[in-house]
């Protein structure tokens, strides 16, 4: 039978996992470092099941991963890999974009601007972690727009090897402006339906993120 100190900590799960995303996003917790329940425990004042079930929640994303007989580690990825990634990427995002032309209704319609009016007002405010879950959910509307599964899962898995990458340089005002100006252009495309120039578009956004984020990390400053 469950304790009510139990019963209590059922529910702190997803704010754990909230706060670390916040310390790996933040470089607190670093690429390739190990996660220690008992230390993470103390720090969140509450017993290792919620720190765990947190864990849990970031391996979902792609943020952690487990290893054998060693524990579960910050993922870590190289340069390399990751610029490979983003060229798989868009064109995943480019085929995601076409197809989107042809499923386009109005709910979608109205949630799309929705979007993109909200990544503006965070752009204003300076929000860059507001704007990078704004913009994952935009990418995520066009995926689900292609009709294909298949096309999704890949999409969500290279997202999900990117987010350590990504997630860094959204916080520069400038990079949140052209990411989303770029993201009317596409939005636009789809709302016309040039499938071609939506496609087009749409892999140009990917690439430039690519150069966008080089650029970040040559010059972090």
């Amino acid at each position: 039978m469950e304790s009510a100190k139990e019963k209590n900590e059922q529910g702190l799960a997803p704010a754990i996992a909230e706060e670390l995303k916040r310390l790996i996003y933040g470089g607190e917790i670093q690429p390739g470092e190990r996660l220690n329940e008992a230390a993470l425990a103390l720090r969140m004042g509450t017993s290792r099941g919620p720190i765990r079930e947190a864990i849990r929640t970031l391996a979902g994303l792609g943020l952690v991963t487990a290893v054998p007989n060693r524990g579960v580690f910050v993922r870590q990825i190289s340069v390399r890999e990751m610029l490979e990634i983003y060229e798989l990427r868009a064109l995943v995002f480019g085929f995601a974009a076409e197809r989107a032309c042809e499923h386009l209704d109005e709910p979608h319609r109205l949630r799309l601007a929705e979007l993109l009016d909200r990544m503006d007002a965070a752009c204003e405010s300076g929000e860059g972690t507001l704007y990078y879950e704004l913009n994952l959910r935009f990418h995520t509307l066009i995926l689900e727009l292609s009709g294909s599964q298949r096309a999704r899962q890949a999409y969500d898995d290279y997202i999900k090897e990117l987010h350590l990458f990504r997630r860094s340089y959204f916080n520069a005002p400038g990079n949140m402006r052209r990411s989303n100006a770029e993201h009317r252009a596409i939005y636009d495309a789809i709302a016309k339906g040039d499938a071609k120039r939506a496609r087009t578009l749409a892999e140009r956004h990917v690439l430039s993120g690519r150069e966008r984020l080089l650029a970040r990390l040559e010059h972090p400053a």
